[in-house]
């Protein structure tokens, strides 16, 4: 096998594989034992035509399509490697010339990777996030475990309150006419939560068990039933009854009984979670910093990013995007009919973002090929054992999961080249 790259406008160019005649003879030996198997002509049982009788009747060029399907997977990933391009869709390919006794010379026009010219990535300006920690998130964080721990008891009189869970019954109708979902009997709603529509809880406060009232409101534009989307709509609402959260008092003997937890004071709890705050600012800082210099570093970068790439990162964000929501018991078809969107518009909604992603990416291994990062088999190991680590799992089992330890030197490689920016970054004063 041989080959010739010509690059043309753009991410694309024309790669020629010529394949030796004898490789051809081979593939349509195999070709004729795959497609005589299913021929039978008078006189002879499946699988027993003679190849002569077969080319006689049906013409050697009858293998042709199948001696391809062969010859092309192999010869062209060696093809690729030797031109040394990376594609980055499916190929168009033309047959040239194939005729039995000569070479095969098929054109394929590939979409490869991009050249990335780098602009300024060193000496950038990063969002850097305050990570002192006040007394009122201390104060929040104990606000929600008081929360959890809280119970609900039954209202025997007086009004809705913020934070109250009432039992309502509930009529809609737009236009004066009822519409489909519009109406529920003895639902429960917490009032404050903003679970339901906008203005609809803020009007139920102060309401009395057993008093009935029309709720105004209009849907909001985006509302996922597009035949009620904008529209103002009014609700009869009725309290049947009332429970209010009982929250129980920040004491030590609280703390002591706390599930997960090694404080045993309110003081001792307090600094628990303050230094849980800290550890999640810390990280948030990181993540905020490093996200914000790679933004600037892909900006500055001069990139024409394929059409075929922005398409396969698009498929594998509403990949993860599947995953999420069977994590919530909802696969892509329930969300798409709770949503009113379908898979099309998905897809157009997470395109901006794909294109990110691609740039950021690329810009970042270009990075690390201009400053010649190199990941070593120390630094795949502590990956592998950070790994491991962060999801509780047995290094055996986490080696096993990822198979191919390509994928984790190029992970590596990633968080070195993000490295690069962090240690480069113009410092505040």
């Amino acid at each position: 096998m041989s080959q010739t790259w010509e690059k043309q406008e753009g991410n694309e160019g024309i790669l020629t594989i010529t394949i030796p005649s004898a490789e051809l003879d081979t593939a349509l030996d195999e070709a004729f034992k795959k497609v005589s198997k299913e021929v039978s002509m008078p006189g002879f049982r499946k699988g027993k035509v003679p190849r002569q009788m077969f080319e006689k009747r049906f013409g050697v060029e009858s293998l042709y399509q199948d001696a391809l399907d062969i010859l092309l997977p192999a010869n062209y990933g060696k093809a690729v490697d030797e031109a040394g391009i990376t594609p980055v869709a499916q190929p168009d390919v033309e047959v040239e010339q194939i005729e039995k006794g000569k070479d095969v010379i098929l054109k394929a026009t590939v979409t490869v990777e991009p050249e990335v010219k780098l602009g300024e990535y060193k000496n950038l300006e990063g969002e850097e996030i305050d990570t002192e920690v006040t007394d009122e998130e201390v104060d929040h964080q104990i606000d929600h475990i008081l929360t959890e721990y809280s119970d609900l008891v039954v209202k025997e009189e007086g009004t809705v309150e913020e934070g109250d869970v009432a039992t309502i019954d509930f009529h809609g109708f737009v236009d004066g006419e009822a519409f489909e979902g519009g109406h529920a009997h003895d639902y429960e709603i917490e009032v404050g939560s903003n679970s339901f529509i906008p203005g609809f809880e803020e009007q139920m406060v102060g309401m009395e068990i057993g008093e009935e009232k029309d709720v105004n409101v209009t849907f909001p534009e985006e509302y996922h039933a597009e035949e009620l989307a904008g529209k103002e709509a009014v609700f009869q609402v009725k309290v049947n009854a009332l429970k209010q959260k009982e929250t129980p008092e920040l004491t030590d003997e609280f703390v002591s009984e706390l599930e997960n937890r090694d404080a045993k004071t309110v003081d001792e709890l307090k600094a628990e979670l303050s230094k849980e705050v800290k550890a999640e600012k810390e990280n948030n800082y990181e993540v905020t910093l490093k996200e914000s210099l790679v933004a600037k570093a892909a900006d500055n970068a001069d990139i024409d990013v394929p059409d075929a790439m922005v398409d396969t990162e698009t498929s594998r964000m509403l990949q993860e995007f599947e995953q999420n929501l069977s994590q919530q018991g909802l696969n892509l078809e329930l969300y798409t009919q709770l949503s009113g969107q379908d898979e099309n518009a998905l897809r157009e909604q997470m395109k901006e973002d794909a294109l990110k992603r691609v740039r950021t990416n690329l810009t970042l291994r270009q990075i690390a090929d201009e400053e010649n990062i190199e990941v070593t088999d120390e630094d795949v190991d502590a990956e592998l054992n950070r790994l491991a680590e962060q999801f509780g799992m047995p290094l055996d089992d986490v080696k096993k999961a990822l198979g191919d330890a390509e994928m984790i030197k190029e992970d590596v490689k990633i968080q070195k080249a993000l490295n690069v920016l962090v240690d480069n970054r113009k410092k505040a004063e």
